[in-house]
């Protein structure tokens, strides 16, 4: 081995940390792409003064407190309403007349973050009349982001952002229905969260707790490594019902996974997929 090939001190701390991350509280990133990982953990080292990554640990193993803190680096909690609206104007045309052929349904936020895709699809499937039918499953690994999400409040500077997003999503309501203006912050009615189960759930360690018809995990599989991809998607496959529906992000893709063969394309251009017969 040349000295080229040798880890650096802070690639040895980073595993360090990620195991006892793992170790000591079971939350795991060591399957995370390490390039992002290890840009956040710098992040979090500066920003929370440890000092270096192995302060961060020692931080973080002395202090349950530090866990939160750190989490909120780990995690990614940047999204919008609506983003990329071909995607949820592609689930109205290509999705949402199959869902309409049951009498119930389960759809599965996977990594939901603040709570911005599911106020999506909840209004989405208020709109296409499929609401009262569905039961929403927001499951994500950072508890803050959970309680983000329950809440359904957002900075109301974003508002514009999501009400365009929202038309191009071939709308049928305006956005201005489901929520009310409190100074500076919007707050989604609560009756959007009706049919919700809010849950953290790992990609990483936990398994299959439900039956569903439509997965939507995007912008989430991109920061995982091969392998924990091949875990989640592995976990979608046994998790959808016949023919059921998963929805990736505009840079994820089933090309590579070792459950490809699971998987047909619905829309290729959305990375919406259907799950093919047994």
């Amino acid at each position: 081995m040349t000295d080229d090939d040798e880890p650096s001190v802070e690639d040895i701390e980073i595993e360090l940390l990620l195991e006892a991350l793992y170790r000591r509280y079971h939350y795991d990133f060591r399957h995370y792409a390490r390039a992002s990982i290890k840009r956040r953990l710098f992040q979090a080292r500066d920003r929370l003064g440890a000092g270096s990554i192995s302060g961060l640990q020692e931080q973080v193993l002395r202090d349950p407190d530090a866990l939160a803190p750190l989490l909120n680096y780990l995690t990614v909690q940047v999204s919008e309403m609506f983003r990329d609206p071909s995607y949820f104007r592609a689930l109205r045309e290509k999705v949402v007349p199959h869902l309409r052929t049951y009498p119930s349904l389960k759809i599965w936020v996977a990594g939901c973050s603040n709570g911005e895709e599911l106020y999506s699809l909840a209004i989405l499937f208020r709109e296409e009349g499929l609401e009262q039918r569905t039961i929403f499953y927001a499951t994500d690994i950072n508890p803050k982001a959970l309680r983000a999400a329950e809440a359904g409040v957002y900075p109301l500077s974003q508002i514009r952002k999501f009400t365009e997003n929202h038309q191009k999503s071939g709308a049928r309501t305006s956005l201005s229905d489901y929520y009310t203006a409190d100074y500076d912050r919007a707050i989604f009615d609560s009756s959007l969260r009706a049919n919700v189960v809010f849950s953290d759930h790992s990609l990483a360690t936990d398994s299959v707790f439900a039956e569903m018809h439509l997965i939507s995990c995007r912008n989430v599989l991109i920061y995982f490594d091969r392998a924990l991809q091949d875990r989640a998607v592995g976990l979608f496959d046994s998790s959808l019902v016949r023919r059921g529906f998963l929805g990736l992000g505009r840079k994820e893709s089933l090309r590579f996974s070792a459950h490809a063969a699971a998987f047909e394309d619905l829309v290729r251009d959305e990375k919406l997929y259907q799950r093919r017969d047994r």
